[in-house]
């Protein structure tokens, strides 16, 4: 078993390498495609909050749901999720809204773990190019001869290559992993701020609906106390 092994790396590392160029190509893919579908899912949340509740106020809030119909951002889709919901009860407007954060979130974190995983395996690839690459050079000591010496010397140097080509596969990999990691949770904090400012108007809408409801049962008992005392 051990003489396979043996045979096995004295046939190089040149296959690491391509190994590593491979998924130096699959992380750069990853990464561009997360960019791309990031940029357009941001909003100033602050703003759409501030003309959310003017709308309420204004008794505007078809024209903001037409006017945010086509918007791709997480927040305004979460937003519009609980409006078309409002008229259920606040708790029906939480729940969809829960849902489509939930939906949006699967879709954002898409090939993240590609990224996580390559950041944190990549660079032992790498190391095992180059404990190949040592077993070969040292292997190259049974031979010899003068050249012996700057042989093994070039083998290892060549075998080190491996391991930073696997560094420099895995850092941006961690790095974007973390960004878009970091980005998403401000997205949906943002979307949060949006969803509690839907929620304060389903909360506000039956509070005032609430004491006509009582002024209604109290004409009701009159009503009864009247014909008791006829």
């Amino acid at each position: 078993m051990t003489q396979f092994f043996l045979d096995f790396a004295l046939l190089g590392a040149s296959w690491v390498l391509y190994l590593l160029v491979a998924l130096s190509v699959v992380s750069i893919g990853v990464m561009l495609d997360r960019a791309i579908w990031f940029s357009g899912r941001d909003t100033d949340t602050e703003a759409l909050s501030r003309e959310l509740k003017r709308s309420h106020e204004q008794g505007q809030l078809d024209a903001f749901v037409d006017k945010h119909r086509d918007d791709q951002t997480i927040a305004a889709q979460v937003t519009l999720r609980g409006l078309a919901e409002r008229g259920n009860g606040a708790d029906a407007a939480a729940e969809a809204m829960h849902s489509e954060r939930a939906r949006w979130r699967r879709t954002a974190e898409k090939n993240l773990i590609v990224l996580g995983t390559l950041g944190n395996n990549v660079p032992f690839i790498g190391l095992l190019g180059t404990v190949i690459g040592v077993i070969r050079a040292f292997d190259d000591l049974k031979n010899k001869s003068a050249e012996s010496e700057s042989l093994v010397m070039a083998g290892i140097a060549e075998a080190l290559v491996a391991t930073a080509i696997g560094l420099l596969v895995a850092i941006p990999a961690v790095i974007a992993y973390n960004y878009f990691n970091r980005r998403l949770r401000v997205i949906m904090s943002g979307a949060d701020e949006c969803a509690h400012q839907v929620l304060s108007q389903c909360y506000g809408e039956t509070a005032k609906s609430a004491p006509d409801k009582k002024d209604e049962k109290d004409q009701k008992d009159q009503k009864e106390e009247r014909r008791g005392g006829k």
